[in-house]
């Protein structure tokens, strides 16, 4: 299993409106409020990188509001 974890900046003011959607996607398995640079950190869980990749594209980067992401990736040696 690989895991991900993205950084995500908001549109002013989408905040919550964005981290209810990001509750909705079933590889999101934790997500935490920030305070800086980035607004929310989701802590993303799949299959392999790739797929990671592909839930960031186009599951997270598609929602109303957000503006960036950020995606650090654990790799288990």
């Amino acid at each position: 299993m690989a895991v991900g974890f993205v950084l995500i900046s908001t549109e002013p003011t989408k905040e919550r409106q964005v981290y209810q959607k990001l509750l909705k996607i079933e590889e999101v398995v934790e997500l935490y409020p920030l305070f800086g640079d980035y607004d929310l950190i989701a802590k993303v869980e799949a299959k392999d990188y790739n797929t990671i990749g592909e839930i960031v594209v186009s599951k997270i980067r598609t929602i109303d509001g957000v503006r960036t992401t950020k995606t650090l990736t654990k790799i288990s040696f």
